[in-house]
């Protein structure tokens, strides 16, 4: 499973996770700079058109864009959503379980539904 991290995601997150032997890339890479600050869309096409499944924290725009793919019957990456409330972005401790999570789910899943909820482990 290769993973795209939306922009909320340090580039250190992709950087742990690439060290524990996984294909994960992040919108602050620099080959994926040009994503930083577009529209969620593009986002979303992106990871699908890489064959990526996306892990963000925009719920809302994320499930209505897949909605909406569906809709017109058309394929959607997978998505992988975090919670503020479950991953918390001012907690110095909160990268280290996102790493723990992300890898856990990377190794023991071959496959996953359209989207989940990632849990820390």
């Amino acid at each position: 499973m290769k993973l795209l991290l939306d922009e909320m995601y340090p580039a250190t997150l992709a950087e742990q996770l690439r060290g524990r032997g996984h294909d994960v890339l992040s919108i602050h890479d620099p080959e994926y700079r040009r994503l930083e600050g577009v529209p969620d869309d593009e986002v979303f096409s992106t990871a699908l058109a890489g064959g990526r499944v996306l892990v963000t924290e925009n719920v809302p725009d994320f499930r209505r864009l897949e909605a909406e793919a569906l809709a017109r019957g058309e394929r959607t990456p997978t998505l992988i959503f975090t919670t503020n409330r479950q991953f918390p972005r001012g907690d110095p401790a909160t990268l280290g379980r996102l790493v723990v999570a992300l890898d856990a789910l990377l190794t023991e899943e071959t496959g996953l539904p359209a989207a989940i909820f990632l849990r820390p482990r």
